[in-house]
C-alpha cells in the first residue's frame, strides 16, 4: 500500500513519494530550507484516491532543498540558407533537488 501523490512544479508533473529525490524547476530557497508544493494534482494511499479539479487544497506536499544544480549545456544553432546568417547561442537550465519529507491529508 504505497502513498503516492502528483504534483506540478514548473510546468512539469511529477509522481512522487515520501522519501523520493526530484530535480525541479529553479526554486527560491537554500539549501536545508523546508518548502511546501501546493500544485497537489492527484493523492493516492492504497485504494483511497483523491483527484483535484484541478488542485486539491487540503492535501499536504513538505520538501527539503538538498541544492542547486545546472543542466548539460544546449546549443541553439539557427541558419538561413544562402543568405549568410547564422547564430549559435547555448543554454543551461537551473534545477533545485528536492528529498520529499511528507505527504498528508489535512
Amino acid at each position: 500500500m504505497e502513498v503516492y501523490a502528483i504534483i506540478r512544479s514548473g510546468g512539469k508533473q511529477y509522481k512522487i513519494s515520501q522519501g523520493d529525490t526530484i530535480r525541479v524547476e529553479k526554486m527560491t530557497g537554500q539549501a536545508g530550507d523546508t518548502v511546501e508544493l501546493k500544485d497537489v494534482l492527484l493523492y493516492a494511499d492504497g485504494d483511497k484516491v483523491l483527484a483535484g479539479k484541478p488542485l486539491l487544497p487540503n492535501v499536504r506536499v513538505v520538501g527539503e532543498i538538498l541544492g542547486r544544480s545546472r543542466g548539460k549545456k544546449v546549443i541553439v544553432f539557427k541558419m538561413k540558407r544562402r543568405k549568410g546568417y547564422a547564430k549559435s547561442q547555448g543554454h543551461r537550465q537551473s534545477f533545485t533537488t528536492l528529498r520529499i519529507k511528507e505527504i498528508s491529508v489535512q
